[in-house]
């Protein structure tokens, strides 16, 4: 060796590692950021996560908390690495080297380090999302829309988080670098973040902020809309979760330095808890991301049994099996034409009804936005013609329901889902019908609200009413309901499928819209904005995909068409393949998350072990039993993995509840039958995170010697 960096270079291969480790970290954070980035960008995911829906938020949301739980990671990571390579940095500069020498090596040694890990991990990122997605494919169902692409632009992310990896090395490398005292470098490998003494109060104190940061985080946003009648904007309202966090924080430091378990046994496990606060700060900190990335994939994980177990109670409880709307200008197989088809497939009606229904305006408030400096606005103002609904007569809705309803002239009920909810969408206040073609208008009385979920979001009209408000309608104003069972629903699937084919191929052009599409709201808005947002011009302008006959089988289709027929066997059977790309996501999404608990987890037991080496081996001189630092080493193990499972874990649950109940201020039982179907994969899940701190512990105690 007969140069500086001969010397260098030998001891980089010595060290080689710590290297190793930094390397790692760096590429595994840059890895699951792409990969999260390039399936949150992908067009196919996009196009099913409506703008500005909860869904699209929701994925917003953990894509922040995993970026901050990496960025926090690698942070310390990087401060670990350049703490253990401070001691050579420390014997150079005793030697005679230049700090500009020793900038220059670790410059270029970190040039490799950064470019080679987090430029792998961007390049592997988007593989990583389309491998993970063919395997989805292969064993939970491959629909046609389930073609994975991606946006090129999404690369911009993850460029920009390997950017910020970077220039953290780089930065904290030259600050190693840039001490002024010797003796300080050479000892700041020794040193350690200890935990001061902690109050135990913190830890009651902890659990109170964490629930009233939870709280008012979550309800904040609606109070302001409420009562403000302001948007405001998101970065502000997210200050209100910082009590949560701060909270959490003296949760996890409570726990680390004073444990839960009183004065009973201080000093049973005295050795390991006192190693434990010397790197208290670095552990509560790998703690409270970890806990936080939990928190956002069980978020994840508990999308797909909430909503099968929804959907699949909301399908058993129709009280019919086969149900289907037309307008009346479209000509729709019924009567005669259903009963062949059903025999070509060997299937027995037992009940077929048909009854007219007619669609009429009615009036009500709109929320009018203003953008402002501060935010968005808004004013509710009436409107005489706002939007329209559907309206059944008296006897229409005896015949389709079986069940009687007595209605006087000039009063009309609006029918609420079984559940007596409104589901957040439809009002049921009107209090004027008008007919479109004639204009004529007729102010009406709401009596005690019906219930049907097949009929929800309809009103019905005493039978005298229902004739005089709908004379001189148009076909386009006229509609037809048909209800019917079959013998055996379970056995009826072709001839469902088949005859949902033909209500869509004989469908015409003017039907092919949303659900929420409306003729009087459309006007509107094209006279008071310039267009209509849902019109197929505007969407195409926008790059926004619409209703489309040809993808008859894609979600966008099955869960916005306007005249979507609800054939039980229909749904039950094609649930996954309508959700999938919803599903794929959420899974996708927590099994990013999990992963990069279980990496961090693993990383900083290993740390601890091999910082607490020598004072095993102390142990071990001073007569120690095996069975004693055994169980000092799985401690200290047990509490890494042990304290942000649990508390990530109840968060997230309560977190989850608390968010249901106050939807509509009370559970329904699918919501019960839902939280008891994601506790238990919650159960599920800890036992796979049990497994992973088995085989820790052990790997921990091989680097210990035990």
């Amino acid at each position: 060796m007969d140069s500086f960096s001969a010397v260098y270079d030998r001891l980089r291969r010595h060290n080689r590692g710590r290297y190793a480790l930094l390397a790692g970290c760096c590429f595994f954070s840059v890895l699951l950021i792409t990969a999260y980035v390039s399936m949150m960008r992908s067009p196919t995911i996009l196009a099913v996560l409506p703008e500005g829906g909860d869904s699209r938020k929701q994925v917003m949301m953990i894509f922040v908390l995993a970026v901050l739980g990496c960025a926090v990671f690698t942070t310390y990571a990087a401060g670990l690495f350049f703490r253990q390579k401070s001691w050579e940095t420390g014997i150079f500069l005793a030697l005679g080297a230049s700090r500009r020498q020793l900038k220059r090596e670790l410059r270029k040694e970190l040039a490799v380090l950064s470019i080679g890990a987090c430029g792998l991990g961007a390049l592997l990122g988007a593989p990583l999302a389309w491998c993970l997605w063919q395997v989805f494919r292969a064993l939970v169902v491959d629909t046609q829309e389930m073609g994975l692409r991606f946006d090129p632009q999404a690369m911009g992310y993850a460029l920009a988080f390997a950017v910020y990896v970077t220039a953290m090395l780089f930065f904290q490398g030259s600050r190693s670098v840039g001490r002024t005292d010797i003796m300080d470098v050479v000892h700041e490998s020794h040193k350690s973040e200890p935990v001061r003494a902690v109050p135990r109060w913190y830890g009651w104190l902890g659990i109170v902020l964490l629930a009233a940061g939870g709280f008012l985080g979550y309800i904040v946003p609606s109070f302001c809309v409420q009562v403000f009648h302001w948007y405001a904007p998101g970065g502000l309202t997210a200050i209100f979760y910082l009590p949560a966090l701060v909270g959490l924080y003296m949760l996890l430091l409570h726990t680390v330095a004073n444990g839960w378990g009183g004065r009973r046994h201080r000093y049973r496990d005295i050795i390991s808890v006192s190693m434990m606060k010397f790197q208290g700060r670095q552990t509560v900190r790998n703690m409270l991301v970890m806990t936080v990335l939990l928190a956002g994939a069980y978020f994840a994980s508990f999308y797909a049994p909430m909503l099968g177990t929804s959907s699949t109670m909301s399908i058993d409880a129709r009280p019919v099996d086969y149900a289907y709307h037309f307008r009346a200008d479209q000509d729709l197989p019924v009567g005669d034409e259903v009963r062949d088809m059903a025999e070509d497939y060997g299937v027995e009606i037992t009940f077929y009804v048909q009854a007219p229904m007619a669609r009429l305006g009615v009036d009500g408030e709109r929320q009018v936005e203003t953008e402002g400096p501060l935010g968005t606005t808004w004013e509710s103002v009436y409107y005489k013609l706002l939007q329209s609904e559907l309206f059944l007569s008296e006897s229409a809705y005896r015949a389709l329901t079986g069940n009687t309803v007595e209605l006087e002239p000039g009063e009309m009920a609006a029918i609420l889902d079984a559940t007596g909810s409104n589901q957040g969408v439809f009002d049921g206040t009107a209090t004027q019908v008008t007919n479109v073609c004639t204009g004529e208008s007729w102010d009406m009385t709401l009596t005690e609200s019906l219930r049907h979920d097949l009929l929800f979001g309809h009103y019905v009209l005493d039978d005298a009413d229902f004739t005089a408000m709908t004379a001189g309608l148009s076909d386009e104003w006229r509609e037809e309901m048909v209800f019917f069972n079959v013998r055996d629903c379970a056995s009826s699937y072709e001839f469902a499928k088949a005859l949902f084919h033909r209500i869509v191929d004989r469908s015409g052009p003017e039907v092919e819209q949303f659900d929420s599409w409306d003729p009087i709201l459309r006007e509107i808005e094209r006279k008071e904005q310039g267009y209509y947002f849902l019109d197929r011009e505007h969407l195409q302008e926008s790059g926004l995909p619409g209703i489309d006959y040809e993808q008859r089988d894609s979600s966008e289709f099955r869960l916005y068409w306007q005249y979507m027929p609800k054939f039980r066997v229909l749904d039950q059977a094609d649930f996954v393949k309508t959700m999938a790309v919803f599903l794929m996501l959420f899974i996708f999404i927590a099994i990013v998350c999990f992963a990069a608990v279980v990496v961090i987890a693993f990383t900083r037991s290993l740390t601890i072990a091999i910082t607490n080496r020598p004072v095993y081996d102390d142990l071990r001189r001073m007569g120690a039993p095996a069975a004693y630092l055994n169980r000092s080493a799985a401690s200290q193990v047990r509490r890494v993995f042990l304290v942000p499972t649990v508390a990530g874990t109840s968060l997230i649950f309560a977190f989850y509840t608390m968010i249901l109940y106050f939807n509509d201020n009370r559970f329904t039982l699918s919501e019960v039958l839902g939280l008891r179907n994601c506790l238990a994969l919650a159960v599920l899940i800890s036992l796979g995170l049990y497994g992973v701190y088995r085989l820790t512990r052990r790997s921990a105690a091989k680097i210990l010697g035990l």
